[in-house]
C-alpha cells in the first residue's frame, strides 16, 4: 500500500503543480518487408527512479482492482492468457506488455485532456483502476476487437482524482492498432493507421497538427539562384528544415511520425526491433532540461527510464533501461503459461551501466 500512495502522490503532484518532471512517452510502429509489425515506445519520469519491474503472469492468476482511497476491493479479474509486462512503482501497475496471443498493450501519460467517469460504489465490481487496465486487457483479450468488446461493460476509474489521466495503445498480430482515450467519461476509440502516440493533446488533434508540416520531406533541397546570388544547402537533410526538436508531446509526435515514415523498411521483425530502438534514441530525455535553474535534478541518469519493442507476430518483448543499454528479450514462446509461477523482478539487478574494457595486446 505504501508504494501505491507514493505513485499516486507523484502523479497528482505532476498534474496540479507547474513544476513537472518529464513524463513524456513516445510510441512508434514499424512494418518489416515480411509484413511483421513491431510497436516500440519509451517511458519517461524525471522525478524519481520508478523502480520498474517485469512481471510474468500465468494463466489463471487472479487480481483485484484498487479503488479510490487505496482499497483493493474493485473488479476481480482472472487471466485467461499469460503475459509479460513491465510495471512501474509496484507490480500491479503494468505500463507495457505482451500476451501469449500476440496482443500488445500499453499506457501513455495524458494530462489535462482525459476525464474518467466518476466512481460509483454501487458499480465497484465493474470498476477497474486506470493503472491496472493493461493487466486486465492482456489477461483477457486476444485481439484489438476483443478489447473494444471487453470495455463495453467496464468502468475505468481514477484511484486518485488529482492524478493525471492516461490513454492506451493496443496492437495485435493482424496489424490492427487501436488507441483508447476516455474524455468526458466516454470511451473514444481510434483505429490508428499511422502508429504514433505521445501524450496530450488528444490523438485527433495530433493528426490535424501534422498538416502544419506538409512541406517537410526527406533528403536535400535543390540549390537556387536569387538574381545573381547562388543559394545552396549547407548539408544533408534540408528537406526537414523546421522539424520541431523540443520535448513537448506535439513536437515529439511530429518528429516520431517523420522518423518512422522515412526509415528504410527493415527486412524482418528483428531488424524492425533494432530500427525501433535506434529511432527512439532520438527521444531520450536527459535529466536537467525539464528543471528550472532553481531546482536540483534528481540522481538518475535519464528521464527516459526504459524503452521497449514488441514483436507481436513472433511473441517477443524487448527492453533496455536507463541503467543498461543492452537489449534484453522475453521469448513468450518459451514460457509455459500453464505452469510458470507468477513473479515480479527488478528490470536491473545492478543500477549501473556496464562498461567493457577492451584487452589490447
Amino acid at each position: 500500500m505504501k508504494h501505491y500512495f507514493s505513485l499516486a502522490v507523484l502523479l497528482a503532484a505532476a498534474t496540479i503543480t507547474s513544476i513537472q518532471p518529464a513524463d513524456a512517452c513516445t510510441g512508434i510502429t514499424l512494418t518489416a518487408k515480411d509484413q511483421s509489425k513491431v510497436v516500440a515506445r519509451t517511458i519517461e519520469w524525471g522525478g524519481t527512479d520508478l523502480n520498474s519491474q517485469y512481471v510474468i503472469v500465468p494463466r489463471g492468476y487472479t487480481a483485484q482492482s484498487y479503488l479510490p482511497g487505496g482499497s483493493t476491493d474493485g473488479m476481480k479479474f482472472t487471466a485467461r492468457y499469460g503475459y509479460v509486462g513491465l510495471a512501474v512503482e509496484q507490480k500491479e501497475f503494468v505500463a507495457e506488455g505482451l500476451n501469449e496471443t500476440g496482443l500488445s498493450a500499453g499506457l501513455f501519460y495524458f494530462p489535462g485532456y482525459g476525464k474518467y467517469p466518476e466512481y460509483n460504489p454501487a458499480l465497484k465490481d465493474k470498476s477497474i483502476a486506470d493503472l491496472q487496465l493493461v493487466s486486465w486487457i492482456l489477461g483477457s483479450c486476444a485481439t484489438v476487437d476483443d478489447v473494444k468488446k471487453a470495455l463495453t461493460d467496464v468502468r475505468v476509474i481514477a484511484i486518485d482524482p488529482r492524478a493525471s489521466t492516461v490513454h492506451w495503445r493496443f496492437a495485435d498480430t493482424s496489424g490492427k492498432q487501436l488507441v483508447l482515450e476516455i474524455i468526458d467519461g466516454e470511451c473514444r476509440f481510434y483505429d490508428d493507421h499511422l502508429g504514433v502516440l505521445t501524450n496530450s493533446p488528444d490523438l485527433q488533434w495530433q493528426w490535424t497538427n501534422l498538416n502544419n508540416y506538409v512541406h517537410l520531406s526527406p533528403g536535400p533541397v535543390n540549390a537556387q539562384t536569387l538574381n545573381d546570388l547562388k543559394l545552396a544547402p549547407f548539408g544533408m537533410g534540408n528537406g526537414l528544415w523546421g522539424l520541431p526538436g523540443d520535448i513537448t508531446p506535439p513536437s515529439r509526435f511530429v518528429r516520431a511520425a517523420f522518423y518512422q515514415s522515412t526509415a528504410p523498411r527493415p527486412a524482418d521483425a528483428q531488424a524492425a526491433v533494432l530500427t525501433g530502438f535506434q529511432i527512439l534514441n532520438n527521444f531520450d530525455i536527459p535529466i536537467g532540461i525539464e528543471f528550472t535553474a532553481e531546482q536540483t535534478p534528481t540522481d538518475i541518469p535519464s528521464a527516459t527510464q526504459w524503452t521497449t519493442a514488441a514483436d507481436m507476430k513472433h511473441r517477443k518483448l524487448y527492453y533496455r533501461t536507463m541503467y543498461n543499454s543492452e537489449i534484453r528479450c522475453f521469448d513468450l514462446n518459451s514460457i509455459d503459461f500453464r505452469k510458470v509461477a507468477y513473479r515480479a523482478v527488478p528490470l536491473d539487478n545492478v543500477k549501473q551501466q556496464p562498461i567493457t574494457t577492451l584487452n589490447i595486446k
